[in-house]
């Protein structure tokens, strides 16, 4: 049960049609296997998130998916179809959702990041006590995680924006510098989009806690990548 009504995050999920998601995956992987992967990222982001005093708005596509949202991940959460005629669109509709709903702070995440830090969703409604904004710029020019308080949102970071290319981040920055809000920059994460960041998240999470997560174990125990590739490393 949730105590803080006043911090939301913004989940964004797309419900795992077989060859509908992580299709850069697909390239490498067969379409059942990319299905069942992204399945445990949602659901490890869900267990990571649920760890914070907030509440959990999942804003799914495709819109009519409702039921079938409720059927996977349970009826507690706030389920808020995603609207709009592009990424941008559909993520200023949901923070407006949000803070006419009420909420004081909130913070918007993917669900390409199984293994984000429950630290930096922490830090990330710290911040935004004594910041307008936050950020959390991601290592492929994007990035993972916007947050606002709610009078200080900015729909127009969302406008013009070319989403998809390694310059989303640096043309959001030059929005947000333009508005003169004092925003908090969290440390850089990655996404998983590809077989080598697949790799990159089962090597820097050789000796963490994520070891044992829903994504690990379904890769390990499937046999997805070599065995060596979860070993964990002997410190000399």
């Amino acid at each position: 049960m949730r105590t803080n009504q006043d911090i939301g995050v913004l989940l964004f999920v797309k419900y795992p049609d077989k060859g509908k998601v992580k299709l850069r995956l697909s390239a490498d992987l067969n379409e059942q296997i990319v299905q069942e992967v992204y399945q445990r990222f949602v659901q490890d982001t869900v267990t990571t998130v649920e760890k914070i005093d907030a509440q959990l708005l999942i804003c799914f596509l495709p819109v009519d998916a409702q039921k079938k949202f409720k059927t996977w991940l349970g009826s507690r959460f706030t389920f808020v179809p995603q609207h709009g005629a592009d990424l941008g669109e559909r993520m200023k509709n949901c923070f407006t959702y949000a803070f006419t709903k009420g909420f004081r702070r909130a913070i918007l995440i993917g669900s390409d990041s199984p293994d984000l830090p429950l630290k930096f969703l922490q830090k990330a409604f710290t911040d935004l006590e004594t910041h307008d904004m936050v950020l959390g710029p991601s290592s492929d020019g994007g990035y993972y995680l916007i947050g606002f308080q709610d009078s200080c949102f900015e729909p127009s970071l969302f406008d013009d924006i070319p989403w998809g290319t390694a310059s989303v981040l640096a043309e959001t920055l030059q929005k947000i510098h333009r508005t003169k809000h004092h925003l908090s920059l969290l440390p850089v994460w990655s996404d998983v989009d590809t077989l080598t960041d697949l790799k990159n998240l089962i090597e820097r999470n050789r000796d963490t806690s994520f070891k044992s997560s829903q994504t690990i174990t379904y890769l390990q125990q499937n046999k997805i990548l070599a065995e060596d590739d979860y070993a964990t490393k002997t410190k000399k």
